[in-house]
């Protein structure tokens, strides 16, 4: 399922209208709300969002299957359709109509859904209900859902069937050295057009799960016990399907016809949901999602113990957890994101293994043990740091300042208790500026990559830290009022040169603020095109439009607003595009909102009245950074990492042959370790082994802050190639003066 998880306390926003979206966080999503015309108060805006869709800190309860005769459609369920169709209609950013063509797709995003690698389902089954589908528009208009329970009883009986065989396999014995290859990714591939070709499938796919685990060095023994508890796993979660699971599942599917962020929580989720609300959300600052059955980081959070382990990294694959130092290691492939969520969570303190499929090691790799003690996540562990770079110049060295800001962070809380000094990204910005300056700077970089946003009234007061006074981003919603957010500061704490760092995990406020840099011509955006999300959403409790009702109907996460540049373009799909761009990973638009079936177009409207700085010419900049990147050590490993993590975001397919798969790890790891070796030997570094039985911690914390800074070094210099074109321009003006 294409839900997903974010294991750490985060700060996000209430929103209840478009209008309103000025007091936002620019992050996305918001507390629930009903729609009206009024801001909200300041106190409310403090939510923890760990996830959408979270579960609560307890243990995974213990599973009790779910008879078939327990799966229709309740009455509930048929009102709630009723009202979500309203509700989309009316509030909904972009524009609503239940139509054949509508309801035929959200059948198909169902049936993707529920087998995303198509490996249940046969074509007839999809093509048995695709033919009754010219009447679902009219069905779900009417709150009938009985198509939607009819698909997933036959897809439980495909589950049973499918594992019954798998299992039956793992008797067998397999030839390792047959040349035969699988297809591990078949989002895109047919339906099986019969049982045989199911059967050849899941052959090969207990192959390849088999040989995958014997490359990990698991014991022989053990591999086939393994592979039967996860077998056996997926039909006891699938068993475990309750009718509002069904339900959920649908509904979404639904949703994301119109749009990727929309999407439903049922009444036993929402309930879990403000049970985390309430608690303190401890685990190990990551965001996951559910990509077909792994588990996979999607990012790590600032001040967490993922990231500060320096062993996680965006794209690796969770397949185990183990409690404690000792506890067993429990397979989690093939599990429902929401109990692997569960089982990595628990008390501050404790600790829990991972056991990880890099990305960069792909399909099959070699998997590493990673132990790690979870923590809450507060606002001082993303709080923004700074560090000084010299830059070789002309004559003497020029001193650029570099602030991280790893999140757009306010502490409304503080701030509505009538605390002068609460914590705030624009406070503590000032702050470090302020030591930068009395240290000497000639410039200043503000290092914004992997933010993936926060408060928006943090990023429009950061914006005004360098820029005298006029507006900052625009909010249109989704009647087409647009809403105006303006410096809340008039005057200039820095007005010296200026770049701005960015990446495809740039996101949201992040985005704000550098599309603001740039229009106003403020400063230069180095580095990739960022995240491209540009819209907002609110959580809508859907009881409020059934008053007097006694069923609990659920949530729903609505889009309701779009972020638009002060020049008139959004930041929404395209992002903001660097003046100076780093090509250094896989295809952008496997990434971010790009990725994203049916998202928002780009789009434009009506620039705001502001007033740009004299601009530099990047094009002289462009060059000579080009020039630097090609001899440079750091940029050299960055590629070749990238090159790796293309040639294995572009693979569908895979040896079954043991001896070809060995090598083709061995050559990618190879690759990837002497161009890292390489790169930290020159800066004098002694390598760490992160698959040692013992790793030092601090050896490895420093080796991935050398590797951090290789993009933040070339920001500065060519900052510093900035400072000199201003000083040759300027000279021959102050001769003239003088």
């Amino acid at each position: 399922m294409a839900a997903k998880y974010m294991i750490r306390t985060t700060n996000r926003s209430d929103l209840p209208i478009a209008t309103a979206a000025s007091r936002a966080f620019a992050c996305g999503t918001a507390s629930p709300a009903r729609p009206s015309r009024r801001r909200p108060r300041v106190a409310t805006l403090l939510v923890a969002l760990a996830a959408w869709l979270c579960v609560s800190c307890a243990a995974v309860a213990e599973f009790t299957p779910v008879g078939l005769a327990e799966l229709f459609p309740s009455e509930r369920q048929s009102k709630t359709t009723l009202v979500i169709n309203k509700v989309l209609e009316r509030f909904h950013y972009r524009s609503f109509r239940l139509d054949d063509a509508f309801a035929q797709q959200s059948l198909l995003n169902y049936f993707e859904d529920l087998d995303p690698n198509r490996s249940f389902f046969l074509q007839r089954d999809v093509d048995r209900f695709a033919r009754g589908a010219n009447r679902l528009d009219q069905d779900l208009d009417q709150g009938k859902l009985d198509v939607a329970f009819d698909i997933f009883r036959v897809y439980r009986m495909r589950v049973d069937s499918r594992i019954d065989y798998a299992l039956s396999l793992l008797d067998q014995n397999f030839d390792f050295e047959r040349p035969e290859t699988y297809r591990f990714d078949r989002k895109d591939a047919p339906w099986a057009a019969t049982d045989a070709e199911l059967d050849a499938l899941w052959r090969q796919r207990v192959k390849y799960d088999y040989l995958t685990l014997k490359l990990a060095d698991e014991p022989e023994g053990e591999i086939r016990d393994q592979l039967r508890k996860r077998y056996e796993g997926i039909a006891r979660r699938i068993h475990q399907f309750t009718a509002d699971d069904v339900y959920q599942a649908f509904v979404n599917a639904y949703t994301r016809t119109l749009e990727p962020h929309t999407s439903y929580m049922s009444p036993s989720t929402s309930e879990n949901f403000d049970i985390s609300m309430r608690l303190k959300l401890e685990g190990i600052g990551a965001v996951l999602s559910g990509e077909n059955e792994y588990t996979v980081i999607q990012r790590t959070i600032p001040g967490g113990p993922a990231r500060q382990s320096g062993q996680v990294h965006t794209g690796d694959r969770i397949i185990g957890v183990g409690q404690g130092r000792s506890g067993e290691m429990e397979d989690v492939v093939g599990w429902r994101l929401q109990d692997v969520v569960d089982k990595i969570r628990g008390p501050s303190g404790s600790t829990v293994r991972l056991q990880i499929l890099p990305k960069a090691s792909g399909s099959g790799g070699r998997t590493r043990e990673v132990e790690l003690v979870r923590n809450e996540i507060q606002l001082e562990d993303q709080a923004a740091k700074s560090y000084l770079i010299d830059v070789p110049g002309q004559g003497s060295a020029l001193r650029i300042g570099v602030v991280q800001v790893p999140a757009f962070y306010r502490d409304f809380r503080a701030e509505s208790e009538g605390t002068n000094d609460f914590t705030s990204t624009t406070r503590d910005v000032r702050r470090l500026i302020g030591k930068l300056q009395a240290d000497g700077i000639d410039g200043l970089v503000v290092d914004l990559r992997g933010n993936g946003g926060g408060s928006l009234t943090e990023a429009t007061s950061l914006t005004g830290l360098f820029i005298d006074e006029g507006p900052v981003v625009q909010v249109k919603d989704a009647l087409g009022k647009v809403d105006v957010e303006v410096d809340p500061d008039p005057g200039v704490v820095y007005d010296g040169p200026l770049a701005v760092l960015v990446d495809r995990n740039s996101a949201s406020a992040s985005e704000i603020f550098a599309g603001a840099i740039q229009d106003y011509g403020r400063g230069v955006i180095i580095g990739e095109p960022t995240f491209g999300k540009g819209t907002v959403q609110t959580l809508i409790d859907l009881d409020r439009y059934m008053p007097g009702s006694a069923a609990e109907l659920g949530r729903l996460r609505l889009t309701m607003a779009e972020f638009f540049r002060v020049s008139g373009g959004s930041t929404q799909l395209k992002g903001v595009e660097p003046d100076i761009r780093f090509d250094l990973g896989p295809d952008l638009a496997d990434h971010g909102e790009r990725s994203l079936d049916n998202a928002l177009p780009w789009d434009r409207i009506r620039p705001a009245k502001y007033s740009p700085y004299r601009s530099v010419d990047v094009v002289p900049l462009r060059q000579r950074s080009a020039q630097r990147i090609q001899q440079d050590e750091g940029f050299k490993m960055l590629t070749a990492r990238g090159d790796v993590l293309t040639e294995i975001n572009r693979q569908q397919e895979v040896s079954l042959r043991e001896s070809e798969r060995r090598r083709e790890a061995e050559r990618r790891d190879e690759v990837l370790k002497t161009e890292r070796d390489r790169f930290l030997l020159a800066r004098g570094v002694r390598p760490v082994d992160e698959d040692a039985d013992e790793v030092d911690e601090e050896a490895l914390e420093r080796q991935q802050e050398v590797i951090e800074r290789i993009q933040a070094e070339e920001a500065a210099r060519i900052l510093a190639d900035v400072i000199l074109m201003q000083d040759a321009a300027d000279r021959p003006r102050a001769a003239m003066r003088d």
